[in-house]
């Protein structure tokens, strides 16, 4: 038996969330809320599997609840919901700890397909979300032939100062494009940025 909390601030929501999952025999309803500090109020005393939780509250942000319950309650999965698939605390949601994502038009098949695999402990992000996700990563994955020159540089070992005097530009200049590809790589360092662009296929070994 799943038993299944749900935060929501509107009404409707949380009402028509309730009358989706009242029959469903593998699941029981434990509650909902419309705030975040209610939502953690209640898991100090009592217990759920799975937190279906919006990702945009009026007294704590979906991501910051997300990660103090994740903290507190590490065995409870988070289930992110949202009205736009742009919306960016679906990103930061999944980076705090849930297990995915979907979207409040969802049917009623999709969000139990979503609650059962978060509940297994798989992750689910919904074919529009993963669409979305996949486009904005295409976009942070935009590198310009300048960069492409300074990482190919970098790869070989070249110093800042090297790479400018190759390129015709000043050290400040490199050291910009270098900061540039490490965050639109998500690398900490030097040796991260060159597996990175690996992986992406930006290099090849």
């Amino acid at each position: 038996m799943i038993r299944l909390y749900f935060v929501d601030d509107h009404p409707l929501i949380l009402e028509g969330l309730r009358a989706l999952l009242s029959f469903e025999k593998d699941i029981e309803l434990a509650g909902g809320t419309r705030t975040g500090e209610s939502c953690l109020d209640f898991l100090l005393h009592h217990q759920a599997d799975v937190v279906l939780l919006d990702t945009m509250l009026p007294d704590i942000a979906g991501a910051d609840l997300c990660l103090r319950i994740k903290k507190n309650h590490p065995g409870v999965m988070v289930l992110g919901l949202s009205y736009h698939k742009d919306d960016r605390g679906i990103q930061e949601m999944l980076e705090s700890g849930a297990s995915g994502c979907l979207m409040k038009n969802a049917d009623k098949e999709e969000l139990l397909r979503a609650i059962h695999d978060v509940y297994s402990g798989h992750t689910y992000l919904s074919a529009e979300l993963q669409t979305a996700a996949g486009a904005a990563r295409t976009r942070e994955l935009h590198i310009t032939k300048r960069e492409k020159e300074v990482l190919w540089l970098i790869a070989n070992g070249h110093t800042n100062h090297e790479i400018a005097e190759k390129l015709f530009i000043s050290s400040d200049t490199v050291d910009s494009h270098r900061r540039n590809l490490l965050g639109k790589l998500n690398a900490r360092n030097t040796a991260m940025l060159i597996k990175r662009a690996i992986d992406h296929k930006i290099l090849v070994p």
